[in-house]
């Protein structure tokens, strides 16, 4: 359930998995600008199954591709844990493949880098809103 910010805005609170940290600023700055909570930030796919459990974000956005572990697998894990996780996958273009096989394990939507914020916050938005 999404809570409400002083303005009264729909705000997600929301865990940012990518192993570039320029990355997770530029995503974490489009987030606290639109009044969205970032709970956590990790770099592989590791950390955010561990982190995952401790902070339960409303939504998680996955870089596909990190070392270690990538976004496919950790997506793979996370849903073993929690089937109701919500995971959004972020991609440059040309990814179209790993996008594909993403969404049929069971990510609920993705955005291709680089971001458009208001792509991103209606991504977020549709995802993270209870129907």
């Amino acid at each position: 359930m999404l809570s409400k910010n002083k303005e009264g805005k729909s705000m997600a609170r929301v865990m940012i998995v990518d192993d570039a940290e320029f990355m997770r600023m530029v995503i974490r700055d489009i987030l606290l600008k639109h009044g969205h909570e970032v709970v956590a930030e990790v770099g592989d796919g590791e950390e955010a199954i561990q982190t995952y459990l401790e902070v339960k974000p409303d939504l998680v956005l996955m870089d596909i591709i990190m070392p270690d572990m990538d976004g496919k697998e950790a997506l793979q894990k996370l849903l073993l844990i929690d089937p109701d996780a919500k995971v959004v996958m972020c991609s440059s273009l040309g990814q179209q493949a790993l996008i594909t096989e993403s969404m049929k394990i069971g990510a609920m939507g993705f955005i291709i880098k680089p971001f458009e914020p208001d792509g991103m916050l209606d991504v977020i938005k549709k995802i993270a809103e209870p129907n």
